[in-house]
Order: structure tokens, then sequence, then C-alpha cells
């Protein structure tokens, strides 16, 4: 038998693994499964179109007319104080602050906390005449006072109720900033409604929040809206690293029933109680500390060392609550005051008296 042709069998055999596939030779590799394409959806609306865009022109701000029209209305205040040095050595301290004019015959509106304590204190118009000021009235409360010059010619300023305020309008703040003469910064209301603790230890409420810049020199000044019309009585910044953007100012609806009063009687009356009181840890209340001699308060039978946590239908957890409380009620008006005497509960009640001159 003839040997087989080793050569010749190997090209038959490609030929024939050609003609069938080249399966035959090589493994077959698993295959990646079919892409399915993504659902589609018939249009529902053929006719849509974009929307139109708006064609009213913009209209900004014309901040130029507003200060042209309160400017002549603010002035610069400066007021001496005796301070102490580091070493206890008394000296004349020079302070700048902001007010503005809001009666012809020479009535000036600043804050309590520019003119406390002050030896001396001068007014110096737009104009640049400078007259020296006597106090009429003023409220470390709400941190409001109200000045008298004697001047002729004066531009007094209009003011709006405050609650007419939106958060996104657009106001100015204008003073006498760092004492550098009457310049004015703009922002919006940033926030209505604030309530911050002030440097005199008061919490004033109903503020007015601005990203208006706001520097020392400039409490007492007006926040006025776009009409030129006074809205706020800048008074508190905060001045922290990496806090900016945050002033405030004392809302009109707060303070100009102040500046009427104390114009009327130099001092607001408010309703008095008759004791002193501090906040207790940690439990709710206020602790009474001193009852004072013929008050309502002694009249009502409240002693020292009891604890307030009801004033009149509201819950006191601290001296702010009742603070509010009181200075929300009428003089004359009888409250029920709920109280803690020991491990006895009690209920009360005090004819509110108006608070003494100071």
């Amino acid at each position: 038998m003839k040997g087989i042709n080793i050569k010749y069998l190997l090209t038959c055999l490609i030929i024939l693994c050609l003609f069938l596939g080249s399966s035959c030779l090589l493994p077959s590799l698993p295959t990646a499964p079919p892409q399915s394409s993504p659902p589609t959806t018939a249009p529902t609306e053929p006719g849509w179109t974009l929307p139109p865009t708006e064609s009213k022109n913009l209209v900004l701000p014309d901040f130029v007319s507003v200060i042209a029209k309160v400017k002549p209305s603010v002035v610069a205040i400066n007021t001496k104080i005796t301070a102490r040095d580091f070493f206890g050595q008394l000296y004349e301290e020079e302070v700048a602050g902001s007010g503005w004019i809001t009666d012809e015959v020479g009535y000036v509106v600043t804050n309590n906390h520019v003119i406390e304590g002050a030896n001396t204190i001068t007014v110096t118009l737009a104009d640049g005449r400078t007259f020296p000021a006597s106090v009429v009235g003023a409220d470390a409360f709400a941190d409001v006072a109200v000045l008298k010059i004697n001047a002729q010619n004066l531009t007094k300023m209009s003011w709006r109720d405050s609650s007419e305020l939106r958060i996104g309008d657009w106001v100015v703040a204008i003073g006498n900033s760092l004492g550098l003469g009457i310049s004015a910064t703009k922002g919006i209301v940033s926030a209505l409604g604030v309530s911050i603790p002030s440097s005199t230890g008061e919490t004033l409420h109903d503020l007015i929040q601005t990203d208006a810049a706001i520097n020392p020199g400039n409490s007492g000044g007006p926040l006025v809206n776009m009409a030129g019309e006074v809205v706020g009585i800048t008074s508190v910044k905060i001045s922290m690293v990496g806090v900016e953007g945050m002033g405030w100012a004392i809302s009109t609806k707060v303070a100009m029933p102040i500046i009427e009063e104390l114009i009327n009687r130099g001092y607001v009356a408010r309703p008095y109680l008759g004791i002193t009181y501090r906040d207790t840890t940690p439990a709710k209340g206020i602790f009474i500390v001193q009852v004072i001699s013929g008050s309502p308060a002694q009249e009502a039978g409240l002693k020292s060392e009891d604890i307030i946590v009801g004033f009149n239908g509201k819950e006191i957890t601290n001296t702010d609550n009742l603070r509010q409380a009181i200075t929300s009620c009428k003089v004359g008006q009888t409250v029920e005051i709920i109280f803690w005497r020991g491990n006895t509960q009690n209920t009360t009640y005090a004819t509110l008296k108006e608070s003494q001159p100071p």
C-alpha cells in the first residue's frame, strides 16, 4: 500500500475548511448582545413652538435721583465722650454718626447709641453748616433718639410705612460713613421682621435686613426706598471675619411712633410691671431678682425668687420673651401671670402702670 501524501491531505483539509467556514479551525467566541434602540414617542403636539421672548425694556433703578433728593436732609453727627485709656486715664474721644431731618424746625432723628453719654453734640448739614444740638428725647430700648438744632431753611425727609416693603426691593443707605462725610450705598431688602441683640444688650425687633454696605458712622442715618422715603434707621451691623452684606435698620413701623412720643413728651411711656429679673438655668421661665416697692408686681403678690412662666397668655421662657410680652400690652391693662413659688404653681393678676420718665 502506498504511503499517504501528508502534504496533499493538508491541502485538501484547508480547502474544505475554507469552503465550510473558518469556525472549523477557530474556537467560537462569545458575541455581544444586539444593541437595543431607545424607545421613541410619536410627537403629541406637532404644531408646538417656543414661547415668544418678552419685548419690554428693562428699567434700571435711578439711584442718582434718589440720592439727590434725600442728601439735603441727611446730617453728620459728631459727639465727644469721656473714655479711659489702657492706664485708666480719662480722655475725650470723638465719635461719628448720622441722622436725618424729620421737621423743618430742626428735629433730627438718630440712634440712641450715637449720642449716649456724649458731652457735646454737633450736627453738620449737607450744605456745610454746623450747629450744636440738644437731646429732645432718647429711648435705649428701641435705640432711637431725637435731637434739636436751631437752624433755618431745612429740608425735611418724608417717610413710608415699612410694612409695605418686600424682600428684593431696592434701598439706599446714606450717612456719615467712617466719619468721612455723607456717602451712599445701595442694596436690596434681604429679610424683614428680623430680631437681633444690640451692643447695649437689648434685643431689637422687626428690623429690616439689607445687603447695602453699612459701616461705622452710618448709625442713625436713613434707609430709603426708590421714592426717596425713609423706611428705616440704620442701626446695627455684624462686624466679624467672614460675615459680609448683613446690615440692619430699625423699621419705620417701630420707629415713627417712638419719634412722635419723644418729641411730644421727651420719653417713651411703656407698660411697667416693676421687677428686676434674669433667665433661669436650665429650667424655663424667668427668675425674679427684686420686686419694686409699690409696683404692679408687688400689688399682685409677686416676690423675689418667684419664677414667671406665663404672662398674658404667652409662655415665658427667657427675659426677652417677658420684655416683649410686657411692651405689647397697654398702660392700665390687667394681665394674668403664671409663676412658680417653690414647688407650687400659682396664678395672679397685675394691672400695668405707666413707666416713669428716665
